[in-house]
């Protein structure tokens, strides 16, 4: 799958925060901050997998319709993606 610029843009700043986070740590920075971060991380990493898993499945749709064959195998797919992500 040939992922779009905007979700290899968000893994870039999911990197970033990791670094920051990284950083913070080897100073002695606040656990408070530093749990903070790691929250934002997170968030920013679940919502790329949803965005991922969706593009996916509407790509997987597409093709299966145009292909004339059942989409729910492509929906049981992102289903099942969504449920491993958690």
């Amino acid at each position: 799958m040939k992922f779009d610029k905007d979700i290899v843009n968000r893994m870039k700043r999911i990197e970033g925060q990791v670094k920051g986070v990284i950083r913070m740590m080897e100073s002695g920075d606040d656990c408070k901050d530093v749990t903070t971060q790691l929250t934002a991380i997170r968030s920013a990493a679940d919502k790329t997998v949803a965005l991922i898993v969706s593009r996916n499945l509407e790509r997987c749709l597409i093709e299966d319709i145009h292909a004339g064959k059942d989409s729910q195998d492509a929906v049981n797919e992102a289903v099942q993606l969504l449920v491993k992500s958690r």
